[in-house]
Order: C-alpha cells, then sequence, then structure tokens
C-alpha cells in the first residue's frame, strides 16, 4: 500500500464522535493475554539459563529481523549484511568482519534500537521527528521529496492509502486532516506517556493502532507505529532485551494485518478484534522464538565443541555465517564469496576443514558440491 492524495471524504473511526476514547471487551481478552503473559515468562526463564554471550547472539539475531521485516512490510528490502553488520556494530558485538556502513540501513537500525532499549525515555514529538529523519536521511522516498521531521502538510489534499494502478485506486483509508495533527498527536503522547490503566500488552496494542490511524507523516507511518508499539511491549515487559521479532510475525501475516487495520480504521471505537488479532499475534511471536534460540544454542555449541580446532579468520567468518542461516547449500563458490578470495583459496579452507570432521561433504559432486557443518557430538 502507498500514500495518496486525492480528495475524498469517507467516515473513519478518528471522525467518531468519541475519538480517541477506544473501548473493549476485557473479559474477552483475558484468556489471550494470560496465554501471552505465559508465553513471554517461559521465553524470559529460557533466556535467563544461557550465558551473556549466547544472549547477546540471540539480541543481535533478533534486532536483525525485527529491522529487515518491518522494512519488508512496506515493500522495502534491505540487504541483512549491512542490517547484521550495523545492529553489530551499534551493540558492540564482534562479529567478524563488518559490511561497510550504509546511512539508510543504519537509520533505521537506530530508530528499532531506541524505541527498545531506551523505552524508558519519554516519547516527544522530537523523538518522534527524530526517528522519522533517520528513515528518510536524504529527505526522500524513493524518488520523491518528502516533508522529514515534521507533520504532514497535506499541500496536495488529504493523506490516503490506496492501493491498485492509477486511475482504478482502491481507498483504504484516509488520515485526519493535516492541520489538527498538532492536537491530536499532543493527545497520543500525553496519553502514551501516562501511567496505564489495566494490562501493559493493551496499552502496546492501542498505541500501534493509535499513531498509525494518525499517519501523521509523509511516509514511514507503519514503521515508526510498530516503533512505537515495540517501545510500548518493552515497556510492559520491562526491558530492554528483546528475544523476538513482533515485526516479523508480522510480516507472516501481512494481510491480516492491513485487513485488520483497515477494518478497525472503518468501524466503531470498540477495538476489542484488533486487540485480539493483536495479542494472538504477539503470542505467535513470543513462541516462534524457539526458532531463535535454537540457532543461538546449536552455534554455541557448535564452537564448544570445535574450540580446540586451529583455524583461520576465513574459515571462522564463514562458518559464522553459515551458522547464523544461509539460503541453500554451502558451496565453493559461497565460500569464495563470503571470504572474499579466489575459488582456489576457498577449496584449501573447505579441505582443511574436512580433514578435520569440522564440514562434511553432501551427496553430489562437480561444481555442485555441497558441504554442511559437523554438530553432531563427539570427540
Amino acid at each position: 500500500m502507498r500514500p495518496h492524495h486525492p480528495a475524498r471524504t469517507c467516515r473513519y473511526i478518528w471522525q467518531l464522535p468519541d475519538w480517541p476514547r477506544f473501548t473493549f471487551d476485557a473479559t474477552a481478552l483475558a484468556a489471550p493475554l494470560a496465554q501471552v503473559h505465559r508465553a513471554q515468562g517461559m521465553l524470559a526463564g529460557r533466556m535467563a539459563e544461557l550465558g551473556m554471550a549466547q544472549r547477546d547472539q540471540a539480541t543481535l539475531q533478533v534486532l536483525t529481523q525485527e529491522v529487515i521485516t518491518t522494512s519488508a512490510i512496506e515493500g522495502e528490502r534491505l540487504d541483512l549484511d549491512a542490517v547484521r553488520s550495523s545492529v553489530a556494530r551499534k551493540l558492540g558485538l564482534d562479529i567478524g568482519a563488518l559490511s561497510p556502513s550504509d546511512r539508510h540501513v543504519d537509520g533505521v537500525v537506530d530508530v528499532v534500537l531506541d524505541a527498545t532499549r531506551n523505552f524508558d525515555q519519554a516519547l516527544t514529538p522530537e523523538r518522534l521527528f527524530g526517528w522519522h529523519a533517520a528513515l528518510f536521511p536524504t529527505g526522500y522516498s524513493g524518488r520523491t521529496r518528502i516533508t522529514v521531521a515534521e507533520w504532514r502538510l497535506d499541500a496536495s489534499g488529504p493523506m490516503q492509502v490506496v492501493s491498485g494502478p492509477v486511475g482504478r485506486e482502491k481507498v483504504h483509508f484516509q488520515a485526519p486532516p493535516a492541520a489538527t495533527l498538532p492536537e491530536l498527536t499532543q493527545a497520543f503522547f500525553d496519553w502514551f506517556e501516562s501511567a496505564p490503566v489495566g494490562d501493559t500488552l493493551i496499552k502496546a496494542g492501542l498505541a500501534h493502532l493509535w499513531l498509525v490511524t494518525l499517519h501523521p507523516f509523509d511516509d514511514g507511518n507503519g514503521r515508526l507505529s510498530r516503533a512505537v508499539g515495540d517501545m510500548a511491549l518493552a515497556r510492559a515487559e520491562g526491558s530492554s532485551q528483546r528475544f523476538y521479532s513482533f515485526s516479523a510475525q508480522i510480516q507472516r501475516e501481512r494481510k491480516d494485518y492491513y485487513d485488520q487495520l483497515e477494518s478497525t480504521q472503518k468501524g466503531p471505537l470498540d477495538v476489542t478484534p484488533w486487540l485480539g488479532w493483536f495479542l494472538g499475534c504477539l503470542l505467535r511471536a513470543v513462541q516462534g522464538a524457539d526458532a531463535t534460540l535454537v540457532g543461538v544454542l546449536d552455534k554455541a555449541q557448535f564452537w564448544q565443541r570445535w574450540a580446540g580446532t586451529p583455524m583461520n579468520a576465513r574459515q571462522t567468518l564463514v562458518l559464522n555465517r553459515a551458522l547464523d542461516g544461509m539460503d541453500g547449500k554451502l558451496s565453493n563458490a559461497k565460500w569464495a564469496a563470503i571470504g572474499k578470495c579466489s575459488a582456489d583459496t576457498a577449496l584449501r579452507d573447505i579441505n582443511d576443514l574436512l580433514a578435520r570432521g569440522v564440514l562434511r561433504r553432501l551427496e553430489g559432486g562437480g561444481r555442485s558440491a555441497g558441504y554442511a557443518l559437523e554438530t553432531r557430538s563427539g570427540p
């Protein structure tokens, strides 16, 4: 979906007389809330059993995933290595060779890190403007110049979210007029910084919905709304460490996400259905953290097993990349690309590790030969 500006009038949730006095059925949400809290507690317990290095690796993976997917939801593809290097650099983690710094990637990383790690600092217009400037460091969204670090101006007409070809657009949502944003956003900030009434997870769901409904910027509203939602989740958990990615789960359920937002913004102020979906998606995100944990534990066990085996820096780099996950099998060509070396050097590295038992050859041969890391327990 993309922002659009043709004039058109509709009735949306922000036009209702009692806006923004959201209501919801607390009884209907009691069970999903209990499920999320239980899953969060189990995850926190498992992470507490890990060493600091393993928790750092889990944090690196989760934050990298968060940055990649919050952009992917909006149709923007970021380079995985650039994101991972940026996160590692800002967390002070040593992951070997780092990709060159990318201004745009660094900006998205800054927003996600500030929201989750500095969750206890006040959310203000200036802070949100800073996040917006970090997302659009050149002042452009694609080839279009946009208003950065200020509320949108609606110079071309009302802000609308549309899809479909030009001339046959489908309007999904129209945002409040730009002239009302100073008053509407201040009401949001006052509420966000007030003491929560009821369950703090409900506040996170409402914060996400409220800000995306205001749609206060020319672009980046989805990413900033998810960042504010993540900030509210960090406050709810009382922790700057995050071991699951909510944006990654939203990306998996992207169509439902947009459908839920659209129906809620065209519905009544009773937002129980939205909150029910939000909590269900959050539960699936927390439960899905198991996959991240498995990878972190496997990586730790791999290096523990081969701690006494001499390896050069290039071998360590490529093996770490393979342990972090890659598309397809590890091959000679892939080794050369990751290690930035010749095919002959890559083959020498591989043969050395085959001889030591660190790698094993997969079925097939010749140029299509593939290799797997030996993770089985043994001497």
